[in-house]
């Protein structure tokens, strides 16, 4: 089974895979997180920015973001492979590009929860996000050139990143970069 920079082919070329594993991945960081059942507590304790939507917003908003980004990956590497005349196929160099960042976005996607919630430091969660942002434009301005489709399944979750951005920047300004107090040993 081939692979691309960092997972096997089929992730990217069976539609229903590359839904759910973003979604998958990203439930399990979340689970992982709150393992103790804290950040709810930490959420709650927390003074937020204007515009800071309700808690129970983000599961069922991050579930249609992952799987948007998950299919826009899989449109992106159908239109990037090209079937040769022996039946093989071969996958254009933008498309692996696209593969790289997207893997890399994902990782970075889902350290943010860990390094905000898990160990309370809002500050290098912005710088992380501030990563993603950056990698997701190189992303959407590759799919830009290549699959628009891809592109504009992609810019919901763009949109969502810069509003991300502004309220874990605010929280860190409104909470002097701390959050809920000191993270006890386990």
């Amino acid at each position: 089974m081939p692979w691309s920079a960092a997972l096997p082919q089929a992730v990217f070329t069976n539609p229903l895979v590359s839904v759910v594993t973003p979604i998958t991945t990203g439930c399990l960081v979340g689970y992982q997180t709150n393992r103790q059942g804290r950040t709810k507590q930490v959420y709650s304790s927390l003074k937020k920015p204007p515009l800071y939507p309700p808690p129970w917003l983000f599961a069922p908003a991050w579930t249609l973001l992952y799987g948007l980004m998950g299919f826009a990956i899989h449109h992106a590497t159908v239109s990037g492979t090209i079937a040769t005349y022996d039946n093989s196929t071969i996958l254009q160099d933008w498309a692996a590009h696209s593969q790289f960042l997207y893997v890399s976005q994902l990782a970075l996607n889902h350290l943010w929860m860990p390094l905000f919630f898990g160990l309370r430091r809002p500050a290098l969660a912005l710088a992380d996000i501030v990563l993603l942002g950056g990698n997701v434009a190189l992303l959407m301005h590759t799919w830009w050139k290549h699959d628009r489709v891809a592109f504009w399944m992609m810019t919901p979750y763009a949109a969502w990143l810069g509003f991300a951005t502004y309220l874990n920047a605010g929280v860190g300004v409104l909470n002097n970069w701390t959050i809920g107090g000191p993270k006890k040993e386990e």
